[in-house]
């Protein structure tokens, strides 16, 4: 996607490793919201972190430039600054923004790749900025290093011989008054190393380092010291003279760190020389280190005493990254060294899945919203397990715990980096399990700890045996869902457990009526396909677990509450058009047994939940069309488990969803919640109410928003029913919303930024590609929904690839790790030959599956090609 101008405005481009933080890469090509300590740091400047360039022939400097482009933003200034310095001040300073710079900055993003390309009338050449950071899946230590990677290609299009300087500044975040830069050289990477003075076994402690592998540097570990705005003054004046950087260092301390509200900067250029017509690379690597953090954050555990929280807070652990690097010095060396196979490996993804046969809108959304996993939404923890917040504030993380409801919806991990989903299934089965069996669907921080006593989420509980199901599909791991296996039986028995104080399944019909806490943030009473849907997807997912586990009885006992279950929801809760919510609102009985249990909003269901004004319940769906009402069904599609709603009723249903809550015009549309989208943009709303039908007077929470997660499961649900145009207007309306201009396309908000339900939008893909993956039975394969020629990507636990199909002939790729295949399903009947190896083998088709003679190893040297005669 190309951005320019107005349409960049609010562009910020994660460059980050998962769990590292990120700096974000502005569309202007300045650095903003760097986002390293431990925290999210939103609407903020990189505080004179940039990039220069100049030009020098034989009569001295012919140009020199910040190379960023005009800022579209800020010129009043902003709230978030200082005083003197905020709103009514102008940009920030420290934006570079005062300095000459290129009238003419083009923004290609295919995340994760970023492309700027600049120019000017004035400046002797045209330069492209790719930055990056590695994301290699199946490969989640490389794509967690903690550093922004730059490559720029420099192109002299005078017809002289130009030398031109290409310098990297930086700010030492972490100490603003006894700071230590040095400079080294190390197996021809040259860097200096932004440190400090400062206890390195604190939160507060940090370092970065600049580096580069150029031949030819320069360097000022210190800009110079003053008041006012000497710091960036001198600076220009020493930058924009003949010749390489002077350098300056200091021993002692700051005796004024106020004067410039900044730290000390350091700067690293690169001086490299290009005859007429010639194009020379310059690369960089800026890297950090934080490396222990703690909980700083609320602590969601109902009757702590002050004691507790300081002591739980005071517990502190390391980045993962800290555990892989000592420092940011080893973190770029490495980033340096390994550039090419980084460089190499991330853009096997690239060019593999941007080579999908997807929509535009769906690559758009399956790619970008990737991005959040490179945001301060995910963390990892010091044994490299998998940690996340729902998204994140301005300055804090946003609902801690890898809310179980929330990372449901989320579906790119899982195939992208799935040891990294493992992991967080392994603690959440091994820390947030309680004594009944309920889980507490926000794990707690620092292990241990002990679970939330929190009532768990209905939809958060099964949800996460769904995703144990899809994650043992992943991976065949046999081994790692024996570790767990004995807690998500208890987890699933739970329904029916006379323990729970919800009596979600009391009866074991395969019905909840209970009281059903959920992501909507409150609770539904009574039967209803939302949640019902989803406890019988995870009844079927953790009967076929039980049949792996060879527990025959224990799996004939949930697909016998299974069925029962799917029966009574397809006769009883669908009213002719779609699925919904069978509650008395007027029966004040039914809140009336449901006084336990702790909660966010009181634990006393009447008073939670009775309106006493209109004699009413409140926060119900009711009669209402809700987004997620055949969210089981999604589930259970995704992970090609088979039928739970009936196919009429379920087409009716999402038929009905995009008829009723997707808006075409929001300027029509009243919505008292939380503002996603507004004037001429378009969305689809969480619960609409069809005029003959009743809308209670306090609906179920958040009933009027759009929010983006849940859009990507209603718009991918109904493609992959034969809605396509429905679906896909559904996913344009989202992503139009994120056009650079109005939104920042790899920041799609819910609750707060870099929202992690937004990776949904993964779904799209494996519709379309109709993928097919159990490496437990070594069984893969493709029924896309359009039949013709295609190209997919697909990406499992050992490796990812593409299979492309041309004319009759498919071909199974593996670009990166490895596959062992012994079923391969097809789209197609007949005779097949097999290209495998050095000889063709006919295979006949047994109903959609070759099954071959031996388990085929493939690697990234070896392919299948199947021939459909």
């Amino acid at each position: 996607m190309e951005y320019v101008k107005e349409y960049a405005r609010q562009i910020s481009f994660p460059l980050g490793g998962i769990g590292t933080g990120c700096i974000g890469l502005g569309g202007n090509g300045g650095l903003v919201d760097v986002e390293i300590k431990n925290r999210p740091n939103k609407n903020s400047t990189a505080e004179f972190t940039h990039f220069a360039i100049k030009a020098e022939d034989e009569n001295g400097v012919a140009d020199a430039r910040i190379l960023q482009g005009d800022l579209e933003k800020d010129y009043i200034g902003c709230t978030e600054r200082p005083l003197y310095t905020g709103y009514g001040f102008g940009p920030d300073r420290g934006t570079m923004i005062g300095f000459p710079h290129f009238e003419q900055v083009t923004f290609n993003g295919e995340f994760p790749f970023a492309e700027l390309d600049f120019s000017h009338g004035k400046f002797p050449g045209k330069v492209k900025m790719t930055a990056f950071n590695p994301l290699i899946p199946t490969n989640e230590d490389d794509s967690s290093i903690p550093a922004a990677f730059f490559q720029f290609e420099i192109h002299n299009t005078t017809d002289k011989r130009l030398k031109y300087t290409l310098a990297l500044s930086c700010n030492n975040y972490y100490n603003r008054t006894d700071t230590c830069h040095t400079y080294e050289e190390k197996d021809g990477v040259k860097m200096i190393y932004l440190s400090n003075r400062g206890d390195r076994n604190t939160v507060e402690y940090g370092d970065l380092t600049i580096a580069t592998d150029s031949s030819h540097v320069s360097f000022q570990r210190y800009w110079f010291r003053g008041r006012w705005f000497d710091n960036s003054s001198v600076f220009w004046q020493e930058f924009t003279r003949p010749g390489e950087l002077p350098d300056r260092d200091y021993s002692e301390q700051r005796i004024n760190p106020d004067s410039n509200d900044t730290s000390d900067i350091a700067t690293l250029a690169a001086h490299v020389d290009a005859g007429p017509g010639e194009t020379v690379s310059i690369r960089f690597v800026l890297s950090w280190s934080n490396p222990f953090m703690n909980n700083f954050w609320e602590i969601t555990h109902r009757g702590l005493s002050q004691d507790e929280i300081d002591r739980r807070r005071s517990k502190l652990w390391k980045n993962y990254y800290a555990v892989l690097f000592n420092d940011s010095k080893e973190s770029a060396v490495y980033g340096v060294k390994n550039f090419q196979r980084l460089y190499d490996d991330t853009m096997l993804y690239k060019e593999a899945i941007y080579n999908s046969t997807l929509p535009p809108e769906v690559m758009d959304a399956v790619t970008a919203n990737v991005a959040v996993l490179k945001s301060p939404s995910c963390l990892r923890l010091s044994d490299g397990s998998f940690y996340a917040f729902e998204g994140v504030h301005a300055h804090m993380g946003s609902c801690e715990g890898t809310c179980t409801h929330v990372w449901s919806y989320a579906y790119a991990l899982a195939f992208l980096f799935p040891r990294l989903e493992r992991s967080a299934r392994y603690n959440e089965y091994t820390y947030s399990m309680q004594k009944d069996g309920g889980m507490g669907f926000r794990i707690q921080l620092p292990l241990g700890c002990g679970p939330t006593n929190h009532r768990p989420a209905a939809d958060g509980q099964y949800g996460t045996v769904i995703r144990v199901y899809r994650e043992f599909l992943v991976s065949g791991d046999k081994e790692w869902l024996s570790s767990i296996w004995p807690k998500v039986k208890r987890s699933v028995e739970f329904a029916w457990n006379p323990d729970n104080v919800d009596g979600w399944d009391q009866d074991k019909d395969g019905i909840m009526e209970g009281r059903q806490h959920h992501t909507l943030d409150m609770e539904l009473f009574g039967a209803n396909s939302w949640l019902s849907g989803v406890y019988l997807a995870g009844l079927l997912a953790a009967a076929n677990l039980a049949g792996v586990m060879g527990e025959t009885d224990t799996e004939n006992e949930y697909r016998g509450i299974f069925q029962k279950g799917c029966k009574i929801l397809n006769e009883k809760l669908f009213n002719g058009e779609y699925f919904f919510q069978d509650v008395d609102l007027k029966d004040k009985k039914i809140l009336e047994k449901y006084n336990g249990g702790v909660s966010d909003h009181g634990a006393d269901a009447v008073k939670s939940y009775w309106n006493e004004e209109n004699q009413e319940m409140k926060y119900q769906i009711g009669e209402g069309c809700s987004i997620d009402q055949a969210l089981g069904q999604w589930h259970a599609d995704l992970l090609n488990m088979g039928e739970i709603f009936q196919t009429d009723k379920l087409r009716s249903a999402l038929g009905a969803v995009y008829k009723y809550n997707y808006i075409p015009d929001m300027r029509e549309h009243v919505n008292p919640c939380r503002i996603y989208g507004f004037n001429d943009e378009q969305g689809t709303m969480i619960c609409a109410y069809p005029a003959d039908r009743k809308k209670p007077l306090i609906p179920v929470p958040y009933a009027e928003e759009t929010m983006h997660g849940f859009e990507y499961q209603a718009a991918s649900h109904m493609i992959r029913h034969g809605l396509v145009e429905e679906g896909l207007e559904c996913v344009r309306a989202v992503r139009n919303r994120y056009d650079g201009k109005k939104r920042n396309p790899w920041n799609e908000m819910e609750c707060g930024s870099n929202y992690v339900r937004s990776l949904a939008s993964y779904a799209l893909l494996l519709v379309y590609s109709g993928f097919i993956y159990d490496l437990y039975r070594h069984r893969i394969g493709f029924n896309p929904i359009e039949e013709g020629d295609y190209q997919f990507f697909w990406s499992v636990d050992t490796g990812f690839g593409t299979i492309q199909k041309e004319n009759k002939t498919a071909r199974l790729n593996v670009l990166y790790g490895k596959l062992e295949v012994g079923e391969f399903v097809t789209d197609t009947e007949g005779i097949l030959e097999v290209l495998s190896g050095e000889k063709p083998v006919q295979y006949s088709v047994q109903g959609d599956t070759v099954l071959f003679d031996e388990i085929q190893n493939l690697d990234s040297g070896r392919d299948i090609t199947v021939i459909y005669k």
